[in-house]
């Protein structure tokens, strides 16, 4: 079950919504806790006990770490924790990587390939592994107190809305929450209004540049070249199409959690306004990043070290973040690829771009993004040679026999023209212009202005949902990207 399916809109969300009215805030919790193993269960339910048994061992462990006094034995029963679920993920998601990488090994020194059993990916264990993570290291930093009830600890880590694609929640942030949190008419709307913006990020937007982009990319697993223009407008077109589905689904899950009474984190800040790579990882998917940061980067000894040192462990870091995505070379790749420039930028490289006029900045990374998103959507490390010899007008073996024409409609002209300019904060800039205007104006016509434009949004949350309803109802192009992470 996803965000933008109409079982979920039409059933699984109202009747959620319903817990909202009972009494105590322990079957309000409870409720969720519920719904939440539900929704796990409806894609995943042969893997729901042994994420419920991985749920319990982490609360176990947290208990240990906290009663824990001396500083060896904390330490020893962190690692436990960080090994568990770091092999827990290990084994699910990169065994078959292991399994496919050695056989290849074997079949170059001519032996026999190992014969084992493929292993089924369950859906969102990485996001699950860095929120069991979480959880034992702010306890063990002492940013807060394990918990009482081990059903808070699965509400935490089970919690729907940031289950199959974040944010990626910390618990020192979430339990005070789950302890306490009073749910208001103003702040159910406000989530409303961005679970509708989400929804029609993912709906109106990326869903409908879905389309070009599997194009392109499709003809490449195929060995097809593709005209000069073709091949970036493709790539473009994946670059807003991933942009609006991750940061929709963010929406949506922060919307979702509003309406529960939660706050989440930001996840995006209109990263591709970015001047540089360094300043577009402060700005997507901010939850990620910031959690390598804390919790990897900074025990590593961050920039607290040798100049030779603080590169290796960005270099690992992003390596690592790379790995994190996807058991496959290019997704190493890309996390590689970032790495390098991310320690370029370190360096005279980065005042040198710092030197540059903020348009040259500016198409510096939006190249390096676009190069990086081929590996990062490239089902083999070959199809994305073949991708970059397309973008460069190096052509080799046939043309794609598929015509843009057949996907290249009216819609998604006027997705990617939407995209383009939502990717900006250009509406956000509009409004706060209006807001400081209205200021400015005799208390009438200032309440006249307020109350039209009131009138207004609520206008366009109603028309977000009824015309990105209409759309799932219709059956139009619904990909799910995230079964790939």
């Amino acid at each position: 079950m996803v965000f933008s399916s109409p079982i979920f809109l039409f059933f699984f969300l109202p009747v959620v919504l319903e817990g909202c009215l009972l009494p105590t805030l322990r079957l309000r919790n409870l409720w969720l806790l519920t719904f939440s193993l539900i929704f796990y269960a409806w894609g995943e339910i042969n893997f729901v006990g042994l994420m419920l048994a991985s749920t319990v061992v982490n609360y176990v462990l947290g208990r240990w770490i906290e009663k824990e006094t001396e500083e060896r034995r904390r330490r020893a029963a962190v690692a436990v924790a960080i090994t568990l679920n770091i092999g827990l993920l290990a084994v699910f998601k990169y065994t078959n990587f292991a399994v496919d990488n050695v056989n290849m090994v074997l079949g170059w020194c001519g032996s026999q390939p190992f014969k084992v059993k493929e292993v089924r990916l369950p859906i969102g264990i990485s996001f699950f592994t860095f929120h069991a993570i979480s959880y034992t290291m702010d306890i063990y930093r002492r940013k807060w107190t394990s918990a009482k009830n081990p059903a808070d600890v699965a509400l935490y880590i089970f919690f729907f809305p940031q289950l199959i694609a974040g944010p990626i929640l910390r618990w020192n942030a979430i339990a005070p929450q789950i302890a306490g949190r009073r749910q208001s008419t103003g702040q159910f709307a406000q989530g409303v209004q961005r679970f509708a913006q989400g929804l029609g990020k993912k709906v109106l937007i990326a869903n409908t540049l879905a389309a070009p982009a599997d194009l392109a990319f499709g003809a490449v697993a195929q060995g097809m070249w593709m005209p000069l223009g073709m091949a970036w407008l493709g790539i473009l077109c994946y670059a807003l199409q991933i942009y609006f589905d991750f940061s929709g689904y963010s929406d949506m899950a922060i919307g979702m959690g509003k309406m529960f009474g939660f706050e989440f984190m930001e996840n995006f800040n209109f990263p591709y306004v970015t001047q540089s790579i360094r300043d577009f990882w402060r700005r997507w998917h901010i939850s990620l990043s910031s959690w390598f940061r804390d919790y990897l980067y900074i025990p590593l000894g961050g920039n607290r070290c040798s100049e030779e040192r603080n590169q290796m462990n960005l270099f690992l870091v992003f390596l690592l973040c790379g790995l994190w995505h996807g058991a496959s070379w290019t997704f190493v790749i890309w996390g590689i690829y970032h790495g390098i420039f991310i320690v370029l930028e370190h360096g005279p490289m980065g005042r040198r771009i710092a030197a540059m006029p903020r348009p040259a900045r500016h198409l510096y990374a939006g190249l390096v993004i676009l190069v990086g998103w081929v590996f990062f959507r490239a089902e083999r490390f070959a199809d994305a040679i073949v991708y970059l010899r397309s973008l460069v007008n190096i052509h080799a073996g046939s043309m794609i026999g598929q015509p843009l024409a057949t996907v290249w409609t009216n819609q998604t002209m006027v997705a990617l023209g939407a995209g383009v300019l939502l990717a900006t904060p250009l509406w956000n800039l509009a409004q706060k212009w209006a807001e400081r205007h209205l200021e400015k104006r005799p208390g009438a016509w200032s309440a006249a202005a307020l109350w039209t434009g009131t009138v207004v949004q609520v206008a366009i949350v109603v028309g977000l949902l009824i015309i990105s309803a209409a759309w799932l109802a219709g059956g139009t192009y619904n990909p799910f990207i995230y079964f790939r992470f």
